[in-house]
């Protein structure tokens, strides 16, 4: 259908509306009279109550159309055309009113300008309502609609369960609501009840023959979508829910926000708060520093620092691959041909001491590493090279040219460390730690868990072994790990430096564990393969059964904000690291996990 014709059919529609309020006046009028003068007739059709009528409605008509129902096409029965048919409908009355009592037009009875306009108002509310019932009963029938049970009666799923009935191209009618909050138990939005909690999902699904459940709740845990979609899957429905509240354009759900459940929402989504206008202060026209900028972390943290203005945002890596793909997320382009670009070993110290001294950066964030846990615990001494060396090279280049903060990006496996990557990340925080004592500016750590997306992660593993057909391959069924989002870590880790203290190490909330084995079986079932199996391989070398986030000996302290609490870490001085120069992989790894414990146990004996 045209613009046109659309416009003139809502302008008909409009107009249709109006002479069938004039008809409700006029019979409101007749009523209204008729039950004055005892059922009786004759004086209900005097001259003076049908030019009372008139009047009726010409004043309606008129301030229907100025500022009214009339003016505008209302959604029927909405709570908008409600209010503008009322307000209508009262300043009608005040004009039959200065008719009665003002200009004493007579014999007209003084109770017909009270009682008529509340007949009227009566039937056109009734007119809409059963017009409007009429239009949901019958797109509830319609074949190709998908019935869906909407979960979350609150705002979001109010406002998405009216859009749905609304909007007639959808493709779904919501039949059912469900939520777990029994001050909800009677709501009846759009004629849509409210009919029970999770519990009821499986019963609701099959009296009303539901197809799709609609999890309506944008501020949702992981755990909650978790359990939603696996009771939504035994019910036999189609799961699809709504983005974050950020991602919803205007913050009002619509059919076109709808996406199915992905792995993101069932392992890693927790809304994050953050304080914009101090990150702001913090980065915008500053001189920004990313090493490891082509990685998962380092490309994100970019992406985000961006936003906020820096003056320069320099991207170091020796990955020439990685670097083109964050330019082209940044910038568009992946020519590379840039001065932000930095080609660059961490490991070489004349390189880090040349890019240093061309950037001159004031800020610095330090996500370069490696991070395989296995492939370390095979190659220590190349995690001696980059996580240990490679650090106190950037920070030694970095407090040459008087940087004002500096970020080392850390990782769960150091607080308690049992493994080679954990005991180089360990170390990673102590050198930083030492340069705090040692150089004017801000030298803090970051520590957090897994992400889910970045490269190498247990999700794109299992997803190319179910793409192969499977099995799927999990170390131990009871293994879990902590799981973010790259956006949400890399937002914290902003939050956390500005708000770091010289020195520390911030440490993220990273929420609840979760079973990798759940997580194979959460991809299993969103992969709809059914011949899929997993198998489990036994613990690796230097593998927990678990992750912590604290050492048993660190004291956990509060911060400003609610998901980042910090921690003091021992320094280690660069004399020290500089003299250990181990020459093989057992070597690195002896010496690495000797400081580590000897550190610790003090740590402990001290704290007691």
């Amino acid at each position: 259908m045209s613009a046109v014709r659309r416009v003139r059919r809502e302008r008909v529609n409009r107009w249709m509306w109006a002479f069938v309020d004039a008809a409700v006046w006029v019979v409101a009028v007749f009523m209204a009279a008729w039950l004055r003068y005892d059922l009786q007739l004759a004086p209900t059709i005097a001259l003076p109550l049908v030019w009372f009528t008139v009047g009726a409605v010409v004043a309606h008509l008129a301030f229907g159309t100025f500022f009214g129902p009339y003016a505008v096409g209302h959604d029927r029965g909405s709570f908008e055309e409600t209010y503008d048919v009322g307000r209508t409908v009262l300043l009608t009355t005040l004009v039959l009113l200065t008719l009665v009592f003002g200009l004493h037009l007579g014999p007209v009875p003084r109770s017909v300008p009270f009682t008529a306009p509340a007949f009227a108002m009566l039937g056109m509310f009734a007119a809409r309502f059963i017009i409007r019932t009429m239009r949901t009963s019958k797109a509830a029938n319609a074949p190709e609609e998908q019935r869906a049970i909407v979960f979350g009666a609150g705002e979001a799923g109010r406002r998405l369960t009216r859009s749905l009935i609304r909007d007639a191209g959808s493709g779904y009618q919501p039949v059912a609501l469900l939520d777990d909050d029994r001050a909800k138990a009677r709501l009846r939005i759009e004629g849509v009840k409210v009919r029970g909690s999770r519990d009821d999902m499986g019963k609701i699904a099959s009296k009303y023959d539901a197809q799709t459940l609609v999890i309506a709740l944008p501020l949702a845990e992981a755990s909650t979508i978790r359990e939603l979609t696996a009771l939504g899957e035994d019910a036999g429905l189609k799961v699809l829910t709504l983005p974050p509240v950020k991602d919803i354009i205007g913050g009002r759900p619509t059919a076109g926000d709808l996406r199915n459940v992905d792995v993101a929402d069932l392992l890693g989504r927790r809304p994050v708060e953050l304080d914009m206008a101090v990150i702001a202060e913090q980065i915008a026209g500053k001189r920004i520093l990313v090493t490891g900028a082509g990685g998962s972390i380092g490309s994100e943290l970019c992406r985000q620092i961006a936003r906020f203005g820096p003056a320069k945002l320099f991207m170091l890596d020796r990955d020439e691959s990685g670097l083109q793909s964050t330019q082209l997320s940044l910038h568009g382009n992946g020519l590379l041909d840039s001065d932000e670009i930095v080609l660059a070993d961490i490991r070489d110290v004349d390189t880090m001491s040349e890019a240093f001294e061309r950037a001159r950066p004031d800020i610095v964030f330090h996500a370069a590493a490696l991070k395989h846990l296995p492939l370390l615990e095979s190659h220590p001494l190349e995690a001696w090279k980059t996580n240990v060396l490679g650090t106190l090279n950037v920070l030694e280049a970095a407090s040459r040219v008087g940087v004002g903060t500096f970020v080392n990006i850390s990782t769960d496996k150091a607080a308690n460390p049992i493994c080679v990557l954990g005991y180089s990340k360990r170390l990673a925080e102590r050198i930083t730690a030492d340069f705090s004592h040692r150089f004017p500016g801000r030298y803090v750590s970051v520590r957090f868990g897994n992400v889910l997306g970045s490269r190498g992660s247990v999700v794109h593993a299992f997803t190319a072994q179910i793409e192969r057909g499977g099995p799927i391959t999990v170390t131990h069924p009871d293994v879990e790990r902590f799981f973010m989002l790259i956006p949400e870590a890399c937002q914290l880790v902003l939050e956390a430096s500005s708000i770091g203290r010289d020195g520390e190490v911030m440490v993220l909330d990273m929420g609840e564990q979760v079973k990798i084995v759940e997580v194979a079986k959460t991809l299993i079932r969103m992969s709809r393969r059914r011949d899929i199996d997993i198998v489990f391989t036994g613990l690796r070398p230097g593998e927990k059964m678990g992750e912590e986030l604290f050492s048993p000996s660190e004291d956990r302290k509060p911060t400003s904000h609610l998901l980042v609490s910090s921690v003091d870490v021992p320094s280690i001085g660069r004399s020290d690291v500089l003299a250990a120069r181990p020459s093989s992989h057992q070597q690195a790894a002896d010496w690495m996990r000797r400081e580590t414990v000897a550190a610790l146990s003090v740590s402990a004996l001290s704290g007691e």
